[in-house]
C-alpha cells in the first residue's frame, strides 16, 4: 500500500471527532489493506496510526526526532533556509502543516515521482530510531530529508507529525479494536474476542495482522506467551465492607494493598523480564529483583505479579513510601540505588506456570500455584491474604492492614468466575481505602490535559493544571477539575519544563473540555489529587448528562498531593465511573 493512501485516511480521521465515524474510516482502511497487502503491512500501519514503531513493551528505540532536527531536514529536502522553515512552523503552530505548505509552495509533484510505500516509510523510520553514536544526528536528518523529498504534501504533513511525536489522530485502542471487529469479525459484537487476544499479548499490530489474514478463529486460539506482557487487571472501588460483601456475593478474600510499584515478572528458565504497570520494560532498573526471581521461583517458567516496596536497609520489615521507591526509576547509577534503597517483592498473583495459562482459572487456584512456586525470604514474600465471610471480617482485616502501614485492602472474589480479567477494571477485585470512607475525595489519579498561565509570582509558570478522568468506553479524557494548589514553589518552577515535550498546538482530539486552556498537552502525565467533595458542575465534562441534565461532576477544592504517578499510564487513571461511584457514595453518607 502507498503511504499517500494511508495519509488520505489520516486526513479523514483528523476531520471528525465522532467515534462511530472514526471506526468506519479505520475499518475501511483495514479492509483496503487486506486487498493490497500482507500481515506485516497491516501491523505496521496499525503501529504508525498509534504514532509508534513497535509495542511500547519491546524496549526498542522509538523515532526520537526533535523539532530542530526536523526543521533542518525540511530545509535540506526543499533547499531553503532553516529560518524560513522555523518561521512557517511558528506561524502555523504545526510542523506537519508547515512542511505541507512549504512543499506545496516549493514544487509541484513530479510527473513520474515514485510513490512512497508504507514499507519504505516504516523501514526508514526504523533506521532513524536505531541510529546511535557519532554521526547519528546527521544520519537521522539526511534520512528524514530523503523521505520528505520523495513525499507529496499530504504525506509530508503526517510524516513530520509522526517523527516528532505529534500525530494525534485521537485514536484510542478500543477504537482500533472496534474497527477490526467491523472489518474482519462481522461487527462490534465480536470485539470481546479480539480484545481478549489483545489483552494477553499487548500487541495491537500483531492482533491486526493475525485477524486480517487468518480470521477470528486464529484470534480465539491466541494464548499467553512468555515475554509478552499481559495487560494488568485493575480493581473497582467501594467505601464500605457491607457493599463489598454484597457485590462479591459473600465469596471473597482480602489482600493488603501496598504502596509500591506493581510489577509483572516473566521467568523463562534463567531469563527474567520485568514489566511495569504501564507495560514498560524495567528489567535493567531492578537487577536485585532479577536475581531474586532467579533464586526464589521454583518453576522453570512463570508469569507472576507483585508489588515492589522500598524497605529500610536496617529493618526489612519497615516499608517505605512510594515516593522513596520512585528514586529507583533511573538509567544511571543503578547499582548505587540498589544498595541505598533495597526492595522487597510482595507477590499476589500467578498467571502462568510451566506451560499452563492460569488467567482463566479462579483466584484460589492461582493463589495456590503462587504458594507453590515462591520461596519466601526477607525480600520475597506473598501479600498477606485470607478468606473472609462477613463485613466484620473485612473490617477487622482492614484495620489490621492499616496498623501495619498498608493503604487498605484489595478484596477479591473467590467464586468460580473469579478469573484474571486482563486489561479490565473489574468488580471481581474491589479496593477499600480509608479515604473512601469519608466525604473527602482522594487521592485520585488524574491526567493533565492542559494548563493556565499564572499571575503575580506565578507569572512565569503555570498557575493551574486542567485535569481529567478517563471514559473507559470511548477512551476519551473528560475534565473534572482545575488544580492550582498543593504545589511547592520549587514544583511550580519546574512545571513548564516537565510538560514542555507534551505541548500541543490545539486540544488533543481525545480530550473533552468546555474550558479553554492557555496551553494544551498530550494526555500522558498522571498525578494524584485530593479534594473536599464531588459536586455537580455545568463546566466540567466528567459524567456530563449522566447524573443531571446539562451538568457533569467536578472535584471541589482540588489539591495536588505531591505525587506524580510515572508508573501509571493515562489509561490507568481514575475513570468517569469511579467518580460517579464516589459521588453516589458521598450522597448516601450526606443523607
Amino acid at each position: 500500500m502507498q503511504y499517500r493512501e494511508v495519509s488520505q485516511f489520516y486526513d479523514r480521521l483528523e476531520n471528525t471527532t465522532k467515534r462511530l465515524e472514526m471506526i468506519d474510516i479505520l475499518a475501511e482502511l483495514f479492509s483496503n489493506l487486506v486487498e493490497t497487502s500482507d500481515a506485516d503491512t497491516m501491523n505496521r500501519v496499525v503501529y504508525l496510526t498509534q504514532g509508534k514503531l513497535y509495542p511500547d513493551w519491546t524496549g526498542k528505540p522509538e523515532i526520537g526526532i526533535a523539532e530542530k532536527m526536523a526543521i533542518n531536514a525540511i530545509a535540506i529536502a526543499l533547499g531553503i533556509n532553516s529560518k524560513q522553515v522555523t518561521k512557517t512552523v511558528n506561524t502555523t503552530g504545526d510542523i506537519g502543516i508547515a512542511c505541507e505548505q512549504l512543499l506545496t509552495q516549493k514544487r509541484q509533484t513530479a510527473l513520474f515521482q515514485v510513490p512512497l510505500s508504507v514499507l519504505q516509510v516504516y523501514e526508514s523510520l526504523v533506521k532513524i530510531a536505531a541510529a546511535q553514536g557519532t554521526g547519528s544526528a546527521d544520519f537521522k536528518i539526511r534520512t528524514l530529508a530523503g523521505l520528505i523529498n520523495a513525499a507529496i504534501p499530504i504525506e509530508a504533513r503526517y510524516l513530520l507529525r509522526t517523527v516528532t511525536g505529534a500525530l494525534r489522530l485521537g485514536i484510542a485502542e478500543m477504537t482500533v479494536l472496534d474497527a477490526l471487529a467491523v472489518a474482519f469479525a462481522g461487527g462490534k459484537e465480536n470485539r470481546a474476542k479480539i480484545e481478549r487476544a489483545y489483552n494477553i499479548t499487548s500487541d495491537l499490530g500483531y492482533i491486526a495482522g493475525l485477524i486480517s489474514t487468518k480470521g477470528l478463529q486464529a484470534i480465539e486460539d491466541v494464548h499467553v506467551s512468555l515475554g509478552k506482557p499481559i495487560r494488568m487487571m485493575a480493581a473497582q472501588k467501594l467505601s464500605t465492607a457491607q457493599e463489598i460483601i454484597e457485590k462479591l456475593e459473600g465469596k471473597l478474600a482480602g489482600e493488603w494493598k501496598l504502596d509500591g510499584e506493581r510489577m509483572q515478572i516473566h521467568k523463562n528458565d534463567q531469563e527474567i523480564t520485568i514489566f511495569s504497570r504501564r507495560l514498560e520494560q524495567i528489567t535493567d532498573m531492578y537487577p536485585d529483583v532479577v536475581q531474586l526471581a532467579k533464586e526464589h521461583f521454583t518453576s522453570k517458567t512463570c508469569i507472576v505479579e507483585g508489588e515492589a516496596v522500598a524497605v529500610d536497609k536496617q529493618d526489612t520489615e519497615k516499608l517505605l513510601p512510594f515516593q522513596v521507591l520512585m528514586r529507583r526509576r533511573r538509567k544511571y547509577k543503578i547499582d548505587e540505588m540498589v544498595k541505598e534503597i533495597p526492595v522487597a517483592i510482595f507477590f499476589f498473583d500467578c498467571l502462568y506456570v510451566d506451560d499452563i495459562d492460569l488467567t482463566q482459572e479462579p483466584y484460589l487456584k492461582r493463589r495456590a500455584h503462587l504458594e507453590q512456586i515462591v520461596k519466601k525470604s526477607n525480600y520475597t514474600r506473598l501479600v498477606p491474604a485470607k478468606e473472609l465471610a462477613t463485613s466484620s471480617d473485612v473490617e477487622a482485616m482492614f484495620r489490621d492492614a492499616l496498623e501495619h502501614g498498608s493503604e487498605g485492602l484489595i478484596v477479591k472474589s473467590t467464586g468460580l468466575n473469579s478469573i484474571y480479567r486482563a486489561g479490565a477494571r473489574s468488580w471481581l477485585w474491589v479496593k477499600l481505602k480509608e479515604s473512601y470512607q469519608a466525604q473527602a475525595i482522594g487521592p485520585v489519579d488524574l491526567v493533565v490535559v492542559g494548563a493556565f498561565w499564572g499571575r503575580g509570582r506565578r507569572a512565569k509558570t503555570y498557575g493551574a493544571l486542567l485535569a481529567a478522568v478517563r471514559d473507559e468506553e470511548s477512551g476519551e479524557f473528560r475534565t473534572v477539575c482545575k488544580v492550582g494548589t498543593g504545589f511547592s514553589d520549587e514544583e511550580l518552577e519546574k512545571l513548564p519544563e516537565r510538560f514542555n515535550s507534551l505541548i500541543l498546538p490545539q486540544k488533543d482530539s481525545l480530550v473533552d473540555s468546555k474550558m479553554n486552556a492557555d496551553v494544551w498537552f498530550r494526555p500522558a502525565l498522571v498525578f494524584q489529587v485530593v479534594g473536599d467533595e464531588i459536586t455537580r458542575s455545568p463546566v466540567h465534562t466528567c459524567a456530563f448528562n449522566q447524573v443531571a441534565p446539562n451538568e457533569g461532576l467536578a472535584i471541589r477544592f482540588p489539591r495536588f498531593d505531591g505525587t506524580w504517578r510515572y508508573d501509571k499510564s493515562p489509561e490507568e487513571a481514575t475513570s468517569v465511573n469511579d467518580i460517579i461511584t464516589a459521588y453516589n457514595a458521598q450522597t448516601k453518607i450526606s443523607k
